[in-house]
């Protein structure tokens, strides 16, 4: 729970990962033959994680009684290569809210962009949760993937619903169609969660022993910026944009 002081955005109930989400190894990347730094940004972390958007103040663009828009403008925060602007749209329709996180590039040279949502969500000894996907990459003790597999560990699989009591989940998950279902029986009512147009991935943060966990709607894998092929990043030139919807639907049991 955020203490409505500290801007300490893990404490935030959501939070924006933009100009990329989860880790980037290696110390940066390359595009088109010129090697980008990026530095490390949170205490603790072996890696640069989720961007530089969460660690920025952002501005209110407008305000309605159902709604409201943020607008970031960064520009090498941190000594970071990424000049972009960027907004958050978070909107209330009947039972559902509407976040739709948006980038667009401003530098000169084209760079690779991916966006990432990570909302904490309860968990109690009842929660269930259910997604289908069809694989996911393992990871040792550093959490940055080391293999793929197709066969979910037991511990992994919610193609039913499942638990959230287990070992450490800190993966990528992959062939996600978009759409989860996390079900509080001991409240009553299930959480519809779906991201539109899902490239299908999503990222599941599972610390054992506390009440809550991550489930994070992304473009693009951990350290996809050294993945064979790049899988779900998006290079963009000067004016292109990125987008991410998400929608979180609560209905009674």
């Amino acid at each position: 729970p955020w203490d409505g002081a500290a801007p300490n955005a893990y404490t935030y109930a959501c939070f924006p990962l933009v100009p990329w989400s989860n880790r980037i190894g290696m110390g940066g990347f390359e595009q088109d033959g010129v090697f980008y730094p990026v530095h490390l940004n949170r205490s603790g972390e072996n890696y640069p994680i989720h961007g530089d958007g969460w660690l920025q103040p952002w501005s209110v663009l407008q305000h309605a009684r159902d709604s409201i828009t943020l607008e970031l403008v960064s520009d090498r925060f941190g000594d970071n290569p990424y000049r972009y602007r960027a907004s958050q749209c978070f909107m209330f329709s009947g039972d559902t809210l509407s976040i739709t996180l948006s980038v667009t590039h401003e530098g000169k040279d084209p760079l690779p962009y991916g966006l990432g949502l990570h909302p904490y969500f309860h968990r109690s000894a009842t929660t269930r949760l259910q997604m289908q996907c069809t694989g996911v990459w393992l990871s040792g003790d550093d959490p940055m993937p080391v293999a793929y597999t197709d066969t979910l560990p037991p511990s992994f699989d919610y193609r039913l619903p499942a638990g959230l009591n287990g070992p450490m989940i800190d993966n990528c998950f992959s062939g996600w169609d978009g759409r989860a279902a996390i079900s509080y029986p001991d409240s009553g009512f299930v959480i519809d969660f779906v991201m539109r147009d899902s490239p299908g991935y999503a990222l599941m943060y599972r610390p054992p022993g506390l009440d809550y966990f991550c489930l994070e709607p992304i473009t693009h894998p951990i350290d996809a910026f050294h993945m064979p092929g790049r899988p779900g990043l998006q290079v963009l030139h000067k004016g292109e944009s990125l987008h991410l919807e998400l929608a979180l639907g609560v209905r009674l049991l």
